[in-house]
């Protein structure tokens, strides 16, 4: 039986996306997240983090459009590394942490204002991507 054979029983290879070294240096030396977003637009981890401090002060809909704009990022970050729709995003990974972040920010804002369906077809993508995911985060 072939390698190839064997990997396609068992599904997709997991999806490892590449480390933001400039990026994270930045975010420990303390830089806002809103400065950040305007150096790595393509991050997802800076949208995370802008999700996750507009839902904290309240402001749901911001969240909501941070988290979604992040999730956007990464799906093309994801797409970019081979991911074609489907197998594991490992939140071992730490890389893969800024889509998994915007994606569970996506689901917690849009089960705030009423988005039901989209909820819990995220919570659903998240579970999917790495289960793991969903306990770290606190879904």
């Amino acid at each position: 039986m072939s390698d190839e054979f064997r990997r396609n029983l068992l599904g997709p290879e997991p999806t490892l996306l590449p480390e933001e070294t400039d990026l994270g240096a930045r975010i420990d030396a303390g830089d806002e997240a809103v400065d950040l977003a305007a150096k790595y637009p393509t991050s997802s981890l800076v949208w995370a983090i802008l999700a996750d401090e507009a839902y904290a002060e309240g402001r749901t809909i911001e969240s909501y459009a941070y988290a979604r704009t992040g999730y956007h990022r990464g799906l093309d970050a994801l797409r970019r590394n081979g991911w074609r729709g489907t197998g594991p995003v490992p939140y071992s990974h730490e890389p893969n942490r800024g889509f998994l972040r915007s994606l569970y920010a996506l689901g917690r804002a849009a089960a705030s204002i009423g988005e039901i369906d989209e909820a819990e077809r995220i919570a659903k993508f998240l579970g999917e991507s790495d289960p793991e995911a969903s306990k770290q985060l606190g879904s």
